[in-house]
């Protein structure tokens, strides 16, 4: 597909992916209330949200779920936001995923398999205490 695009199409889709890095976030949310996909995801399969949840931008985060981002989806490598936010050790993101629906069982490795893996007790539990 990438074929088919213009040069100036893939430059602003490669802008996109790098406000949802650097947590520029009144400009990627304003981008899509414009029209850009909430679920935008680059040739890696990294979504928007996947990539502001790995560089640890609550702020963005919720603004991509607040316009439809979908904490369930999977990068190429079947990881999910909340794994990403989890193995950075980032609670707040972690809570805000959580309270949209995500779970800690989705993916592979899952949340839950990543914080394990990793020895990050403080983020299985607040993975386990989301399901009390």
């Amino acid at each position: 597909m990438t074929g088919e695009l213009d040069e100036a199409t893939l430059e602003f889709a490669h802008r996109m992916f790098d406000l949802a890095r650097g947590g520029g976030t009144g400009e990627l949310a304003a981008n899509v209330d414009a029209g850009v996909p909430a679920n935008l995801t680059n040739d890696k399969g990294d979504t928007l949200l996947i990539l502001a949840a790995y560089h640890n931008h609550p702020e963005t985060v919720a603004a991509l779920l607040a316009r439809g981002a979908d904490p369930a989806r999977v990068n190429d490598r079947g990881q999910t936001a909340l794994a990403a936010a989890v193995f950075r050790q980032n609670a707040e993101t972690v809570r805000i995923l959580l309270g949209a629906g995500a779970r800690p069982e989705d993916g592979s490795p899952s949340a839950l398999a990543t914080a394990d893996f990793f020895s990050l007790p403080e983020m299985r539990a607040l993975l386990t205490e989301s399901r009390s």
